[in-house]
This record gives C-alpha cells, structure tokens and sequence, in this order.
C-alpha cells in the first residue's frame, strides 16, 4: 500500500499536534507553507488557530490562491475549528473583508460557543463511530449547510452542527489533535485514499 503524503498548512496552529495525528493514522505528514510544498502533497489539513489571522497569513505566503486552485480541482482538505472557517464559503462574524478558501457550502458561525474563558470538552458521536472525545476552544459552529453536505457529529447546546463533509472536504469545530483520540485523522486519511 501506498503511504500518502498530507500536509499540514503550517502558517499557524497546532501543527506539530496534526502531524502526529496524521502519522499515527498511517500517512507521511509534511508542513506547507508554500506553494510548491502543496503541490506536492496529496490532501492537506488546515489546522485551528485565529481565522483572520490565518487568513492574512495565507495572502500574505501567496497561499490563498493556490488552495483555492487545489480545492477547487478536488484535493482532499480536513479543516478543524479556524480550518473550518477556512473552508466555508460563508461566514457570520467575520471581520469586514475577510475571505476563506471556500469548497464546503456552509455558512460558519465564528465563537459560535463563546469566549476562550467558555472552552469545553464534550463527549460526542462523531460518523456513527462511537463516542468521540472533542476539545472546543472559541469554536464555530455550522449555521446552515447546502443540500450536498453531510453532517458528521453534533453538539449541545441545541444540536448544533460541529463536524461536516463535502465530498473530498471535512471540517471540525472542535480540536481532535488536542485529545490523543486519532479517530477524526484516520476518517480523513481513509477519504484521501478513497479519492
């Protein structure tokens, strides 16, 4: 079998953390912070982090647009909490101005479940897998999502939508590198080898 190279965008984040993740679940992990390093990997992880500020820096490494491109021509991507602003093509609360790379049709809710002084844990079911361990800190949540969008997970309050799917895109609230639990990067290294 063949081992696949994802990378994980290393402008800011848990980094290290995803790389582990990822190489527990059976795949090379490599940082990207160029354009060249993307074109070299075969799915990309987009880890948590400040979504305005991973945005700037993206634009700022000349990576917006290539994940864009890369996205847009089918590269499989795993967001986890600003990853998954990253990958919505809406956001609500966002600064004025502020873009994401898009691909998964959702609107996103920024701090949806508050400040970082209301960071939680929780246990959830995550993909019918069983229970999940998930780490929150001034998560999102998904609004609404378009009809080709599969909800993996949910979580109090009210049912809220915290893990989704596109096609080759997966996004999270929550931080599943944070837990030890490799559950979220083995699902999302199974989707880049289907794919």
């Amino acid at each position: 079998m063949t081992v696949l190279t994802i990378g994980v965008l290393a402008l800011q984040g848990d980094v290290r953390e995803h790389a582990r993740a990822l190489e527990t679940a059976g795949a090379k992990a490599a940082a990207v912070r160029r354009p060249a390093e993307l074109e070299a990997v075969d799915g990309l992880v987009i880890p948590g982090g400040e979504s305005t500020t991973m945005w700037k820096l993206a634009d700022t490494f000349e990576m917006l647009e290539p994940l864009r491109m890369r996205i847009k021509d089918g590269m499989p991507a795993y967001g986890s909490c600003a990853g998954m602003i990253m990958l919505a093509d809406r956001i609500e609360g966002g600064i004025e101005g502020q873009e994401t790379v898009g691909g998964i049709d959702m609107t996103v809710r920024r701090n949806a479940f508050g400040r970082q002084v209301d960071s939680f844990e929780a246990d959830l079911d995550f993909a019918g897998r069983g229970a999940m361990r998930a780490v929150f800190i001034r998560a999102p949540w998904v609004q609404s999502i378009g009809s080709g969008v599969e909800v993996l997970a949910r979580a109090e309050p009210g049912d809220r939508i915290v893990a989704v799917r596109q096609g080759p895109l997966l996004a999270t609230s929550f931080h599943p590198e944070l837990t030890g639990d490799v559950g979220v990067h083995s699902y999302f290294v199974e989707m880049v080898r289907e794919l």
